[in-house]
């Protein structure tokens, strides 16, 4: 979408929003001992390998939690009883509208993953304290991810 407008120094200008169809969702699974699973794989716009939490897209009309289930089983092989969420956020809201939200999922059971056909992903299961430091040492670097371990490190605290 473009818009026609009037930038601060009153000269005419075109901002342009990207509308997406989708929210993000991301879920991090935390078993009973605090270990978590983050997915690697290798993302084409940057031409690097990244570690991330679980994470995928929400259509419209489709519930967050649905979607939160689906992505946990797609990408971990894991079912959740339950799910809290714990961040909802702006993902750059300065070009587009995407919304994402946050869950912690706990209460897990295995079951078969099931990747989309184009998803080639590696999963790790680690204790989520050293999934935090990897956000302080700068190797987990997707926003989404980042900002999520974060606040789950928060609220993991509060408890």
């Amino acid at each position: 979408m473009e818009d026609k407008v009037l930038n601060p120094a009153g000269k005419d200008g075109i901002y342009g929003v990207v509308h997406f169809k989708t929210n993000a969702v991301a879920i991090i699974p935390l078993d009973e001992h605090n270990n978590t699973w983050i997915v690697g794989q290798y993302r084409y716009p940057l031409n690097s390998y990244e570690w991330e939490v679980i994470e995928g897209g929400c259509p419209e009309g489709t519930s967050l939690v649905e979607t939160a289930q689906r992505e946990l089983m797609e990408e971990a092989g894991l079912k959740a009883e339950n799910f809290e969420m714990i961040l909802e956020m702006q993902l750059s809201n300065s070009t587009t509208d995407e919304l994402s939200y946050t869950y912690i999922a706990r209460n897990l059971t295995e079951v078969e993953a099931r990747p989309e056909e184009d998803e080639q992903l590696c999963i790790k299961k680690l204790p989520f304290e050293e999934v935090y430091q990897m956000v302080l040492r700068n190797e987990i670097r997707d926003g989404l991810s980042v900002a999520s371990i974060l606040r789950a490190k928060i609220v993991l605290e509060r408890k």
